[in-house]
């Protein structure tokens, strides 16, 4: 399989039916180092990366995740048949489907540029998972998950810098069944302008 930026770029999809097959540590970590290898406002590296791989946790803050949902700021009504989301079915339990190992990205609530450094580090490692065969998904409502008592202690066990607060996930995992393949792009995405 061709491993060019480009075709990883071109091969990664957001996956969310995961097989029961474990992610080993091993590529959690180097999913995680290439988060902390993204572009950075400044280059501050202000992003603090937690990788989980405790089911019932993941599965905890997937249900944390979904209850958040506010339904009346979605976009659009459908994502996907192959890889339907909770957009497409409200009645999934978990924001995280199943999935086996989980990146939560931290980042400083006060800064100006959180949101898209987190976002970049998240991008990283989903292409890195992507390179290694791991199917992922980049997930949103993260500062919501966390905004409980139960999520509020999980921070201080983590030892998240104070002041920070979630900003995304990343879910890894194998894909359950055929990996999806591309949609076709829409037309009129893009212009270049020169002289």
């Amino acid at each position: 399989m061709d491993n060019t930026l480009t075709e990883i770029i071109r091969r990664r999809r957001s996956i969310r039916k995961y097989s029961g097959q474990p992610v080993e540590r091993r590529l959690l970590e180097q999913v995680v180092e290439a988060g902390l290898y993204a572009p950075n406002a400044g280059g501050g590296q202000r992003t603090y990366i937690v990788g989980l791989l405790d089911p019932e946790l993941i599965a905890a803050l997937g249900r944390l995740n979904v209850a958040h949902l506010d339904r009346s700021r979605l976009v659009g009504s459908y994502v996907s048949a192959d890889q339907p989301s909770i957009i497409d079915d409200p009645t999934l339990p978990s924001g995280f489907y199943g999935a086996p190992a989980l990146a939560v990205v931290f980042a400083p609530e006060r800064f100006l540029y959180s949101i898209p450094d987190a976002f970049c580090c998240a991008e990283n490692m989903v292409l890195q998972a992507t390179e290694l065969d791991l199917a992922s998904c980049m997930v949103a409502r993260a500062e919501e998950t966390f905004a409980n008592p139960f999520g509020q202690e999980l921070m201080r066990q983590w030892n998240v810098p104070e002041g920070y607060v979630a900003r995304c996930f990343v879910l890894l995992g194998h894909c359950q069944g055929d990996y999806p393949k591309a949609k076709p792009r829409h037309e009129n995405r893009m212009l270049i302008v020169q002289p």
